[in-house]
């Protein structure tokens, strides 16, 4: 099973976008069979990202981003609570970009994200991110007139302009150390209409759907053409899409966790090496320890 999901990682892996399609990554046809060795490779993908989370904390050099995008209804929510479950919350942090505050229209379309960057040593969470500005907004174009940006700055080329500055900012964030790890949930749109479904029929989950969800099914080959268009402009080596087949949640938790645990093994984070001085300050420690017993 592992290593079919490797396979799978290597398919899925976006470095460089100028032969992107998303029609070659049809969700509905990206299908493994269930069982107790995928549960028991969901289990041990978790138990790894702790370890290396604890290490990435020790270590304090690096931090790691990871920016989940996805229509209604992908998983993002699902995939965040399963694969980050056995992760100490006081490394990890995630961010729900919801529709700008007020705050948010009077800076820049990046200023929002900026301020919500993991520390060095922890995880943060970008659920969606500020690829919404080149995704909803592009949809509905109408949202840019929110943003009060001078009319003359408005032209057919921002769109253009907006990844390049995406682009440039990523590449600052890299060499900052900042390792990012960016995943579209593909869901199709039959999947999204049967867990729409769903979510009618258990009253637990009624609050989770609206009309707004359901008119944007409307707009559904407008997102895919902003979303393939997002992803062959920028991806790179460095900072990859994966194109997470989202029609299998179980599917989609195994690939996110794998996709963290081997970023983490990249930078190989390490527990700080214990010199002569701390070795001495730790013989103090135990000394005091058992006199403090002996009392």
């Amino acid at each position: 099973m592992r290593n079919k999901i490797r396979r799978m990682l290597k398919r899925i892996r976006i470095e460089d976008g100028r032969k992107f399609r998303l029609k070659d990554f049809d969700s509905a046809k990206i299908r493994l069979k269930q069982g107790k060795a995928s549960q028991a490779l969901l289990e041990d993908g978790i138990k790894r990202l702790s370890t290396l989370q604890q290490r990435l904390y020790a270590d304090g050099r690096w931090a790691l981003l990871l920016i989940i995008q996805g229509m209604d209804a992908a998983g993002k929510d699902s995939v965040i609570k399963h694969v980050m479950s056995g992760v100490n919350p006081q490394g990890c942090e995630v961010v729900n970009f919801s529709a700008p505050s007020e705050v948010d229209l009077k800076h820049d379309f990046l200023w929002r994200s900026s301020v919500s960057l993991p520390e060095r040593g922890r995880i943060g969470i970008f659920n969606r991110s500020y690829y919404e500005e080149i995704l909803i907004v592009r949809v509905h174009r109408e949202m840019l007139e929110r943003e009060k940006l001078p009319r003359k700055l408005v032209t057919r080329k921002i769109w253009k302009e907006r990844i390049e500055d995406i682009n440039a900012y990523e590449r600052h964030l890299i060499r900052n150390g900042v390792v990012i790890r960016k995943f579209f949930l593909n869901v199709s749109k039959q999947e999204q209409r049967h867990r729409f479904a769903e979510r009618l029929r258990e009253a637990a989950k009624n609050w989770k759907i609206s009309l707004s969800d359901i008119a944007e099914r409307e707009y559904w080959n407008k997102y895919m053409d902003a979303y393939e268009e997002m992803i062959a402009a920028t991806a790179s080596r460095r900072a990859p899409w994966f194109v997470v087949p989202a029609d299998e949640k179980w599917l989609a938790q195994v690939a996110v966790a794998e996709t963290i645990v081997s970023a983490l093994e990249e930078i190989n984070p390490q527990f700080p090496r214990i010199n002569k001085q701390k070795r001495a300050e730790l013989k103090k420690i135990r000394h005091r320890l058992h006199r403090d017993n002996r009392s």
